[in-house]
C-alpha cells in the first residue's frame, strides 16, 4: 500500500539535497542521454507479439533557445508523444520541454486529447521561466465551447532544484545510466497540472525481461508523483544499459509502452545505433495555422524583394547583360562563364544598350564561339 501522501512543502533540507544532487550531473554524462527511442503501447497482460495499440517516443537533443529581448542559449529540447487509447477512446499527449544541462526547466509545454464523441477535450499546461518566477497558464477546451484559461505564478525563491515533467525524464535516462541512485531520492517538483509537488526515485533492482522474442537484464527504477491532495502517481520504467527504456508503465493504467524491437540488442547485450526519430505525415495545407502563417510568409517575401529590386534597378540591367553575354558566347561551361563573367568589375568591349558600360564579354572565350561568328 503506498503511504500517504505528503503536503508539498519548501523544506531546505529537501531542496538543498536535490540541488546538490543535480550539480554533481556531469555535461558529458548528460550528452550521452541525448537520443530518440520509440516504445510500442500494448495492453497489460498481452504477449511481447501482440499487435500494438499505439506509440509512445521520446527525443532528446540540443537545441537553441531565445525568450524576447534575451540572448540565444543552448539547452536540451526533451519531446515526448503518445497515441493509443484510455478506456476505449482514442488519445494522445505531447510534452515539449526546454531544459538546461543542470535540468533546470526554462519552458514547458504539455498537451492531452481525448476524442469524444461528440465532444473532444483538449487541456494544455504551459510553463515559462523569468526573472522573477515561473508563470503557470492551464487551457481547458471542450469541444466546440470557448477555452477556460487560468494562470498563475510561483516565485523564484520556491523553484530550487524543482523539476519538471522534462527534467524528469532526463534524469531518469542518468540514473539508469549510473545503475544506482542514493535511498530516498526526492525532489521539489511541479506536475502536469502545474501543481508544487514532490517526485521521488528509487531502485526496484536488476531483473529479466522480455524485449520482443529475447530476454535481457533490466534495471527498474520507481518514480512516485506526490501532491498535496490525491493518490500519487506512481510509474516503474525498466531501462537497458545504455538508458533506454525496455518497458514504461503506471501503476493501474490498463496499458504499458513496451520495446518490441529486440535488433538493438547486441549479442554483448550492448546497443546498436540510434532508432531514428520517428516521422510523421504532414499535410501543411490541411492545417490552417501553418497554411495561414505560408501565405503570410509568402506575401512578406514578395513585398521584400519587390521593395529591394526598386531600390536596386542595376540588378536587372546586370542580369540582362549576363544573359546577353551567354546567349552571344553561348559556353560549354556555363558555371566557369558566369564566374569569369561577373568576376570582371570593368569589361571591356563595346557598350551594350541595358547599361551603358562596357561589354561584359570575358577576354577569353570560355568556349568555341557560336557557328556563325567569323
Amino acid at each position: 500500500m503506498e503511504p500517504p501522501p505528503e503536503r508539498p512543502r519548501d523544506c531546505p533540507s529537501v531542496a538543498d539535497t536535490a540541488a546538490e544532487f543535480l550539480s554533481l550531473i556531469g555535461l558529458k554524462e548528460l550528452e550521452r542521454c541525448l537520443f530518440a527511442e520509440t516504445l510500442a503501447v500494448v495492453a497489460l497482460g498481452a504477449s511481447p507479439r501482440d499487435k500494438a495499440q499505439g506509440q509512445w517516443w521520446m527525443a532528446a537533443q540540443w537545441a537553441p533557445y531565445q525568450q524576447e529581448g534575451a540572448p540565444v542559449q543552448s539547452c536540451v529540447l526533451v519531446q515526448t508523444r503518445f497515441r493509443g487509447k484510455q478506456n476505449g477512446v482514442p488519445a494522445s499527449s505531447s510534452l515539449k520541454a526546454y531544459v538546461t544541462w543542470q535540468l533546470e526547466t526554462l519552458e514547458q509545454e504539455e498537451q492531452e486529447c481525448l476524442e469524444l464523441t461528440p465532444h473532444p477535450t483538449e487541456k494544455r499546461t504551459h510553463i515559462v521561466s523569468h526573472e522573477h518566477g515561473m508563470t503557470v497558464t492551464r487551457t481547458l477546451q471542450e469541444g466546440g465551447a470557448e477555452p477556460q484559461c487560468h494562470s498563475f505564478s510561483y516565485g523564484r525563491a520556491r523553484l530550487r532544484a524543482r523539476l519538471l515533467e522534462g527534467a524528469s525524464l532526463l534524469l531518469l535516462r542518468v540514473l539508469a545510466r549510473r545503475h544506482t541512485m542514493p535511498p530516498g531520492l526526492v525532489f521539489p517538483a511541479i506536475n502536469s497540472e502545474g501543481d508544487l509537488c514532490t517526485f521521488s526515485y528509487s531502485a526496484l533492482g536488476i531483473q529479466r525481461q522480455a524485449v520482443g522474442s529475447a530476454e535481457t537484464e533490466v534495471f527498474v527504477i520507481r518514480r512516485a508523483v506526490r501532491a498535496s491532495t490525491g493518490a500519487p502517481s506512481v510509474w516503474h520504467g525498466s531501462f537497458l544499459p545504455s538508458g533506454h527504456l525496455a518497458q514504461l508503465m503506471q501503476i493501474g493504467s490498463p496499458v504499458l509502452m513496451v520495446l518490441q524491437d529486440e535488433s538493438i540488442l547486441s549479442k554483448s547485450g550492448r546497443f546498436e545505433p540510434q532508432l531514428p526519430f520517428p516521422k510523421e505525415p504532414l499535410d501543411w495545407e490541411e492545417d490552417m495555422e501553418l497554411y495561414s502563417y505560408f501565405l503570410d510568409r509568402k506575401e512578406e517575401l514578395q513585398l521584400s524583394h519587390a521593395a529591394y529590386l526598386q531600390q536596386h534597378p542595376e540588378v536587372r540591367a546586370l542580369l540582362s547583360d549576363f544573359l546577353q553575354a551567354l546567349l552571344h558566347q553561348q559556353p560549354h561551361d556555363t558555371i566557369a562563364f558566369a564566374a569569369e563573367f561577373f568576376a570582371h568589375q570593368r569589361p571591356i568591349g563595346s557598350p551594350f544598350a541595358s547599361t551603358g558600360a562596357a561589354s561584359p564579354l570575358p577576354s577569353s572565350s570560355a568556349g568555341p564561339p557560336p557557328a556563325n561568328s567569323k
